[in-house]
């Protein structure tokens, strides 16, 4: 049995948090236990950029704890305790909610993998009976789905959200196996009266039961769901385009490409050197980490930065 985690960033029984319970029931139907939050019931404050758990991490004095002492710790459990973490949200402006990029910032380098394991070697090759080693539910595989509710009829108007919701899974290194965006959900007063919605909340589920009775990693952390999408990777279509040249950039991925005319249609090819790069792979959290680390090391001092700030202190107040 495992355990299936739905975080919902929507209205209360609204579109989003009733998409995520028909997953839930399914699964739990098939025997898994279920866990069902609502981050936006929760006191959970914004990150301020202190730097204080990556120093923390980094320094050895502590596993990344926040300056802030609030309700994160509830959901920072329950996602440490899933083997499978869905994340739904509505679309606001084309993008998730506010507070979903709150719990994002939160989950950060505190909760990233490549951090916590690094810590992890640092700290053991010290010794002593007394090490403090970070919570070992972090280092668990997990596999996630992303759900984006949005009500516009028309697609783009939803388009930014599921790259930006992969930043949820970024962190903790967790395999995404399937997204879904339901656009156009202002047509319906409910989903409940969307039958066709209903059904994709089914086969998510089915995807999710089949990635958990995996037997190998291969097949556990397969791309499941229904488009393919031109990267490789993490299976979505949003590239950076560099003008004047064939290059493109998956800006969730954040590697390299070349765009290709073949038999009169565009083609997008990734080396495997830039592939296995990814952000969501640990080479690519390990080359973030090491690009944190020396910067954190190097940083050129600015001297006189107290005179030099006074002039801006009231600026504008």
């Amino acid at each position: 049995m495992s355990k299936v985690l739905a975080l919902s960033f929507g209205r209360k029984m609204s579109n989003t948090d009733v998409f995520l319970k028909e997953v839930l029931l399914k699964c739990q139907e098939a025997g898994h236990e279920i866990k069902f939050l609502r981050p936006d019931d929760l006191d959970i404050k914004p990150c301020t950029g202190c730097c204080g758990c990556v120093v923390g991490i980094m320094s050895g004095r502590t596993n990344g704890t926040c300056i802030h002492k609030d309700d994160f710790h509830i959901v920072e459990d329950a996602y440490y305790d899933a083997d499978c973490v869905l994340i739904g949200s509505p679309v606001y402006e084309t993008s998730p909610s506010g507070t979903f990029k709150t719990f994002c910032d939160r989950m950060g380098p505190s909760h990233d993998i490549s951090f916590l394991t690094e810590a992890k070697k640092e700290r053991l090759a010290r010794g002593g009976e007394n090490v403090l080693l970070p919570d070992e539910r972090a280092f668990k595989p997990r596999i996630g789905c992303l759900v984006a509710v949005g009500g516009a009829r028309t697609e783009n108007w939803t388009i930014m959200t599921i790259p930006i919701m992969y930043e949820s899974m970024m962190s903790a290194g967790v395999d995404v196996i399937d997204t879904h965006v339901y656009y156009g959900a202002m047509n319906v007063q409910h989903i409940l009266g969307v039958p066709e919605e209903m059904a994709r909340a089914d086969r998510m589920a089915e995807n999710v039961i089949a990635a958990l009775a995996a037997k190998t990693d291969e097949e556990r952390t397969k791309w499941r769901g229904e488009s393919e999408g031109a990267c490789p990777v993490c299976h979505q279509s949003m590239f950076r385009v560099h003008p004047g040249s064939d290059r493109v950039e998956c800006v969730i991925c954040g590697i390299e490409g070349k765009v290709l005319m073949k038999a009169g249609s565009f083609h997008y090819e990734f080396s495997e050197s830039e592939q296995a790069r990814s952000r969501l792979t640990y080479a690519g959290k390990l080359e973030h980490r090491n690009e944190i680390a020396d910067g954190a090391m190097t940083q050129k001092k600015v001297e006189n930065l107290k005179a030099l700030k006074e002039k801006y202190l009231h600026v504008g107040e």
